[in-house]
């Protein structure tokens, strides 16, 4: 119904943006990393928006690209996981480190989110799993939504290579594409990339 608003951000409030289009102010929930990334209030911000419609309550859900609203959708597409539970899932962690926790099954890092058990977690890996594909994670991570086509592939590649050496060595998944994100884009070989992200953890 409400695909996007755009207008000048009134105020930051708990969990909430502000949003004044016209003298009307929108309450917005949002996770607490996209409330980070907001400018100063006064400042024009486009919110990409989920309307939810409950007998108790209206509410609008909000988002700073198509790519977060298009991952909460799929998160309140399981069973068992509202608005609410979706919200805490991205607070908890962005959207690419929930694509990576679910390609490689750490449901520990999804129940770290406030009010999602490991059941839970579990549930959403399965249900999840087809819906995502590794090319998606890894092209997020490289290059993010305006992604040059042509540096997919390598940036892929030397990603994905990176991720696995990282794993061998020990660390979690879902650290290692964190770490792996974190290096220096400059790279242009898995262990010019290995090397980089070893940075990170240490």
């Amino acid at each position: 119904m409400i695909s996007y608003i755009r207008g000048e951000l009134a105020a930051v409030e708990e969990q909430k943006a502000i949003v004044d289009v016209g003298g009307i102010g929108f309450g917005i929930f949002m996770s607490n990393q996209a409330l980070a990334l907001l400018p100063q209030p006064g400042n024009e911000v486009k919110i990409y928006t989920y309307f939810s419609v409950r007998e108790d309550a209206m509410q609008l859900f909000g988002f700073l690209t198509r790519d977060d609203l298009e991952i909460f959708r799929l998160v309140i597409g399981v069973s068992g996981i509202g608005p609410k539970g979706g919200l805490n899932i991205l607070s908890a962690m962005s959207p690419d480190e929930l694509r990576f926790a679910v390609m490689s099954g750490d449901a520990k890092a999804i129940s770290t989110a406030p009010g999602i058990g490991k059941k839970t977690a579990e549930k959403l890996i399965v249900e999840l799993k087809d819906k995502i594909n590794i090319e998606d994670v890894l092209d997020h991570a490289a290059h993010g939504e305006d992604a040059a086509p042509e540096k997919h592939s390598a940036g892929e590649g030397i990603q994905s290579e990176a991720v696995q050496a990282l794993v061998a060595l020990g660390y979690g998944s879902t650290e290692s594409m964190r770490a792996v994100k974190k290096a220096s884009p400059d790279c242009t070989t898995a262990e010019e990339l290995l090397k980089e992200a070893l940075k990170f953890l240490f």
